[in-house]
């Protein structure tokens, strides 16, 4: 809900009875025109508009404020939690104001004692937290979609003192300690896709979709490949991508049984592979083929994304199917892991398979014992038994790594050292030394303080991503800048790997 300032002209004398008439005037035309001046100037401009594609450019801004006068903007939302459901959350932080009477989160740090530190432009709404019970019902009386975030500024309110409840700051306007009154407000809608992008089932391909923009013009074709959770969770992502020009093919690959509130779940998918076993490489080849036939998909310019195990699949495809035009690998492997599921004996089978024929593997350790921390309540790293493997066999690493070297398109990594998941940032870098060496061309972003949630694009929650017992590692201010980073990075690495896309 936008906040509008209004400028009342300046008045002739009125005798009395039209004084009057315009006082109960007033009354009608509400608060808005009786506030304190200050107040009633102040505005939250959004910049290029209140709508855009999550990961754009964008410009959050307060005029009308008092030079050096301090003041809070909070922002709340509905975020989707890893269960699905919907949960408030929200993030509040005090500024203080430029000489020029603005505030720029793309300019101005938050003073101490706030959500996050230094000059973030993302940082109230990365460093969101699951609001308390008495506060979550704000976005949700006021019908927000899970893609809108409410900014609002408020007057400041000094930290509480023991003993003591918050103090209005001094010169701030007048305020309920416990619940200020906002100065302005605006809701800002952070479009996961375009909607106007087009998605559809693909026939034979059980939960995958096929999505792009409307129209006759010749795209690259993108295959998008999920990670190890299964199901049909990477069809969110197709649209995201189609927004940016591409033809998509969302393509699960396997779908395990899931786990919910009441106990374990039957697959999301049951046509698909219930263990992560021998999963052939060649489907992949099967996908390109119905992409390729596609009206409007340029056939010679295609490529493919995936993350973490779909990362693992990307580059073994790559290395055997010479179409792939362009890889991304978001928090890849190097090598080709133990299979594992349902009715697999530890270190029997391997996690894919080519025409046929298992590929050689790495095992883990100690897989089972660290899975039992769920049961516990211990942490569960599940990067230590593949680190535990790969120490305890040195002789398996080498026939089961990828020769990422063979792969003649470019290939972009995306790694975090501190990956609790499996040490995405270390074989990130093994991948690229091999490249290096082979003349190949590639990309490497590698954060030292990431962990293994590196897609998306930097403007949402990630505090929680550790708040369980299952680990996923780094921190929520290097997960945020490490997914706007890499996010943006892909984009430009796509468009020049893959082509021109067609203009809007």
């Amino acid at each position: 809900m936008a906040t509008y300032a209004f400028h009342l002209p300046r008045l002739p004398r009125l005798p009395l009875p039209a004084a009057c008439l315009l006082a109960c005037l007033g009354a009608g035309l509400g608060a808005s025109l009786l506030a304190p001046a200050a107040a009633r100037a102040q505005q939250i401009v959004l910049e290029p508009a209140d709508t855009v594609l999550a990961g754009e450019a964008l410009s959050i801004r307060v005029t009308g404020l008092k030079p050096g006068a301090e003041v809070q903007l909070r922002t709340q939302r509905l975020v989707r939690e890893f269960t699905g459901a919907q949960r408030p959350y929200g993030a509040t932080a005090r500024f203080r104001a430029g000489p020029d009477g603005t505030l720029d989160l793309a300019r101005d740090a938050p003073l101490p004692g706030g959500p996050y530190s230094g000059i973030d432009l993302r940082g109230l709404f990365w460093s969101m937290q699951p609001l308390p019970a008495e506060e979550g019902a704000a976005p949700a009386a006021q019908g927000l979609a899970p893609e809108q975030v409410q900014i609002e500024l408020l007057p400041a309110v000094a930290p509480a003192r023991a003993g003591a409840g918050a103090a209005a700051v001094p010169g701030a306007a007048p305020a309920s300690a416990s619940s200020p009154q906002p100065w302005a407000r605006r809701v800002l809608t952070l479009q996961p896709a375009l909607p106007q992008v087009q998605t559809q089932p693909v026939p034979g391909f059980p939960g995958a979709v096929y999505s792009r923009l409307p129209g006759a013009a010749v795209r690259p074709g993108l295959i998008i490949l999920g990670g190890s959770e299964g199901g049909a969770l990477i069809a969110r992502n197709a649209p995201v991508y189609a927004s940016r020009g591409y033809a998509v093919l969302a393509l699960p690959y396997s779908s395990p049984a899931q786990w919910g509130a009441n106990g374990p779940l039957p697959p999301e998918l049951p046509e698909l592979p219930i263990a992560f076993a021998d999963l052939p490489v060649e489907r992949l080849q099967t996908a390109r083929d119905w992409l390729a036939a596609q009206p409007g998909v340029d056939a010679q310019r295609i490529g493919v994304l995936g993350t973490s195990k779909g990362a693992e699949f990307a580059l073994l495809a790559a290395v055997r199917m010479p179409w792939i035009r362009s890889v991304v690998a978001v928090v890849p492997s190097d090598v080709v892991w133990e299979g594992w599921g349902e009715g697999v004996a530890p270190g029997t089978r391997s996690g894919f398979a080519w025409k046929g024929q298992a590929l050689p593997f790495v095992p883990y350790k100690g897989f089972a014992e660290e899975f039992a921390g769920f049961a516990t309540g211990a942490e569960v790293k599940i990067r230590r038994p593949q680190d535990a493997g790969r120490a305890a066999h040195p002789e398996r690493v080498a026939p089961a790594r990828i020769p990422v070297e063979d792969i003649a398109a470019p290939v972009m990594v995306i790694g975090g050292h501190d990956d609790q998941v499996w040490d995405s940032g270390g074989m990130a870098e093994a991948i690229r030394r091999a490249r290096d060496a082979a003349g190949r061309e590639t990309l490497a972003l590698v954060y030292p303080e990431a962990g293994h949630f590196l897609g998306g694009s930097g403007w949402g929650p990630t505090t929680q991503y550790n708040a369980g017992p299952s680990k996923s590692g780094g921190t929520p201010v290097a997960n945020a800048r490490a997914q706007a980073e890499a996010f943006a990075h892909t984009l430009a690495f796509l468009q020049r790997t893959l082509g021109p896309l067609p203009r809007p």
